[in-house]
Order: C-alpha cells, then sequence, then structure tokens
C-alpha cells in the first residue's frame, strides 16, 4: 500500500493538469497532426504526374542547370499549385496543365507533353512495335522504362514500368542495349509478332527472382506509312543509270523499305544514286544510324553527348552494307531537312561516302526521348547533343552542302524526277572535305 502511495505523485507528475501544462500539450498536438498533414501532403505530391514529369527533366534533361534555375525550388513552387480532394485524389487536367507550364521553363522548343492522342501517334517512330519504352537501369539490364501506349501490345500483354525484359525471341539481354535489341529486331524486319521474357520482381524478391513468363506480342508497325519512294530517272549515254530514292520521315518502316528500293533499283542496272532527304524533318535517331549501316560498314556514325557530357559512339553495324564504296551517292537536302535526316547526312559526308547537294540543312543538333507517362500521355525531353563524325556540333548551324544548288522542283509532291543536274563525275571529286575518325 505504501508502494501504491510513494507511486502516486510519480504518475501524477507525468500528467500534470495545470492551465500551462494542458496548453503545452496541445500545442505540441497541434504540431504533430500538422507534421502529419505535410507529410500526407508531400506524399500525394510525390506520386502525382507532376512529380513524374519533374523527375524525368531533373534526371534526363540535356542542360543539366535546367536554364539556370533551381530545379528543387521549381519543384516546390509548382506542387504547390496543385490542390488534392480529401481522398487524395486530383485533377488531373490540371496536373497536364500545370505539368506543361513547369515544362516551358525549361525553355526548350522541343521539349514538350503530349495528350493521349498525340502520345499514341508518335507511336509510328516505335521501331519495335509494340507500345512500350525500354531502357537500362543503373545496373545496365534493360527494363521497361515507362507506362506503356494504353491499348497496346505491351499494354495488352500486362507488361509494367519497372519490368526487366531478359530475352528477346530467346536472346538473352545481358550485357547488351536497347538499340542491340532493335538491331535483332531489323534482321528480320517483315517478322509480325515479338517474344520477350519478362520479370516481375515483387518487393520480398531477390535480385534475379520474380514472375517470369513470355510475353508475345502482335508488332504494330504495319499500319505505318511508307516513307520511301524510288524509281529509276536517267540513262545517259555514258553509261549512268540513276536510281532516285525519296525518304520522306524516319519512321519505323524506314529501313526495310529503303533496303527494298536500293534491291531493286540495283536489279534495275543503277549504278549511281541521289538520296533526297529534303524536307524531310527527321524522326528515329537510331533509324538513321542503321540507314548509314547501309553504306558504312563499321564505321562511326555520330557521337551522343549527354548531359553529364559523357560521350557515346554510335557506329554502324558491320557486313549489312549493300551498295559498293565504289557507286556514287548524292544526298539532297535544303532547309527543312532536320533531326535524323542530319544524322544521316552527317555520317555520309564526314565519311566520304556522300556528296551532299543543295543549300544548308535545318540545324537540329538535339536528341529528344519520348517517355510514357502513368496516366497514358507522354513527355518528349530533349536528353543529348550529337555531333558528326568528323566532329562538328550542327545545332543552330546546319551541314553545309559541298555544292551549293538550286535543285528541281518535285513534278509530282514527294518525288522529284529530274536528276540531269547531277555531275557525278564531278561530284565525287568533292567528297571528304573533313577528315573523320573509324
Amino acid at each position: 500500500m505504501q508502494q501504491l502511495v510513494q507511486a502516486q505523485p510519480a504518475f501524477a507528475s507525468d500528467i500534470e493538469t495545470s492551465p500551462n501544462s494542458l496548453i503545452k500539450n496541445l500545442n505540441r498536438d497541434i504540431a504533430l497532426d500538422a507534421n502529419d498533414d505535410k507529410d500526407l501532403l508531400l506524399r500525394r505530391q510525390r506520386s502525382t504526374v507532376l512529380d513524374e514529369v519533374w523527375t524525368l527533366a531533373n534526371k534526363y534533361y540535356v542542360d543539366n542547370t535546367h536554364n539556370s534555375q533551381d530545379w528543387n525550388q521549381v519543384r516546390e513552387n509548382y506542387e504547390s499549385r496543385l490542390s488534392f480532394n480529401k481522398d487524395g485524389s486530383y485533377d488531373d487536367e490540371e496536373a497536364m496543365k500545370i505539368s506543361i507550364a513547369m515544362v516551358k521553363l525549361l525553355g526548350d522548343k522541343y521539349s514538350r507533353i503530349l495528350d493521349q492522342p498525340a502520345y499514341a501517334r508518335i507511336q509510328k517512330f516505335d521501331l519495335i512495335g509494340v507500345g512500350a519504352t525500354f531502357m537500362p537501369n543503373a545496373d545496365k539490364k534493360i527494363i521497361v522504362g515507362a507506362p506503356p501506349v494504353q491499348g497496346s501490345e505491351a499494354d495488352k500483354g500486362g507488361l509494367k514500368i519497372g519490368d526487366f525484359i531478359v530475352a528477346v525471341n530467346g536472346v538473352e539481354t545481358q550485357g547488351r542495349t536497347a538499340f542491340d535489341i532493335i538491331d535483332q529486331i531489323a534482321e528480320n524486319p517483315n517478322a509480325q509478332v515479338v517474344t520477350m521474357t519478362v520479370v516481375t520482381q515483387g518487393s520480398d524478391d531477390m535480385i534475379g527472382e520474380g514472375y517470369r513468363r513470355d510475353v508475345t506480342m502482335k508488332r504494330q508497325t504495319m499500319e505505318v506509312k511508307n516513307p520511301v519512294t524510288y524509281k529509276i530517272t536517267e540513262k545517259r549515254n555514258d553509261g549512268t543509270i540513276v536510281g532516285y530514292i525519296r525518304i520522306s520521315e524516319f519512321n519505323s518502316l524506314v529501313k526495310p523499305k529503303l533496303e527494298d528500293a536500293i534491291k531493286s533499283l540495283k536489279a534495275s542496272g543503277a549504278n549511281a544514286f541521289v538520296m533526297d532527304l529534303r524536307q524531310n524533318p527527321g524522326g528515329a535517331f537510331q533509324s538513321a544510324v542503321e540507314i548509314a549501316g547501309l553504306f558504312l560498314d563499321d564505321k562511326i556514325a555520330t557521337n551522343v553527348i549527354d548531359s553529364n557530357q559523357v560521350e557515346m559512339v554510335f557506329r554502324t553495324t558491320k557486313g549489312k552494307t549493300l551498295l559498293e564504296p565504289s557507286v556514287p551517292l548524292v544526298i539532297w537536302q535544303d532547309g527543312g531537312s532536320a533531326s535524323a535526316s542530319e544524322v544521316l547526312a552527317g555520317a555520309l559526308h564526314d565519311q566520304c561516302r556522300a556528296v551532299v547537294m543543295g543549300s544548308n540543312s535545318f540545324g537540329k543538333g538535339l536528341i529528344q526521348a519520348v517517355y510514357g507517362l502513368k496516366n497514358g500521355s507522354g513527355f518528349v525531353l530533349t536528353v543529348a547533343k550529337y555531333q558528326t563524325p568528323g566532329g562538328t556540333d550542327i545545332q543552330g548551324i546546319g551541314i553545309t552542302p559541298d555544292i551549293e544548288a538550286k535543285l528541281p522542283t518535285p513534278l509530282i509532291i514527294g518525288l522529284s524526277t529530274d536528276t540531269s543536274i547531277v555531275d557525278f563525275k564531278g561530284a565525287a571529286a568533292k567528297a571528304c572535305p573533313v577528315t573523320a575518325s573509324d
């Protein structure tokens, strides 16, 4: 009994009921509630499409100063504009508008938000054709890098962001890049399906563990417009037979269709070629590198530099050329030739394989990546710049032609038949004004 009496004062001292103590405890509880509310708000903000856009720009944007701004402060400023309902939901349309405004701060006309229809349309540049973005993670393992396009084969197949792609058509992806996978699939361009071995890792799975299955998906490139037109335009008295090829854009069909064009023209006797890239705005960067491999055997096609000034060298394939080095090749370009058109023209020009004719090209030396967002929309972000094999940075400058000339106006939209202006022997003397590394 005495122990209980002695213990009583100590217990009472823990729950003092004086007015000052009550106020102190009330303030403490209010502070704790405020901190809980703040933490809850932060968790909600960090799970929105707005934060998804901010994170991608923070990690991959080519200018790591983000247009000389405190990008963390930008995050706080723009996240504070988004309101939440009591259940934690938010207005997706409002979040998209805020995201668009935030991306504009980068001051880059090429970085932009795409709504769902626009994101679906840009899939014509999907070289694999299943509606998913594949990229290496920090351990250089190939993963699904963004949510698949809604309604795409990848979406129907249950692929999720973060899933590991451990094999493609039975070939393991270990030690390979996403571009290697594209090259593998390009070896059989008419294949209508692709099978990927996918591993989904749970929170309790160890490295290498997870739910493993094969997913066979129909390639959806068949609806893409053929960007290549061609014909024999001349049979000259000196024996020159001119094969003319027009490429309107670099979409997922350009490489196999260009291969068909070259083979058909060769079968018709063509022994000199004009490749018309006028008014070609570009398209898939990798397509330009692959096409360069039809003319260059194991040569540097371009050098890519990311935001950390890390340089990546892209080489053409080995043993895949379709024209002998002695076959004359002239590229037509103008101010509408941009992006992937300039990658191709720069590669063939600097490696002494083609002579460039016409006027200065557009001058787009930046590379964009397309990311799928969790709400089914997309984000186009400038992630790198490139230089020609000779080390030329063409951004804002363009590629200067070897032969300045006013080229013939097409008689039919997209197809010019007058190649008589081209002096192939004289053009050969203009080749290789710069020295490129191998």
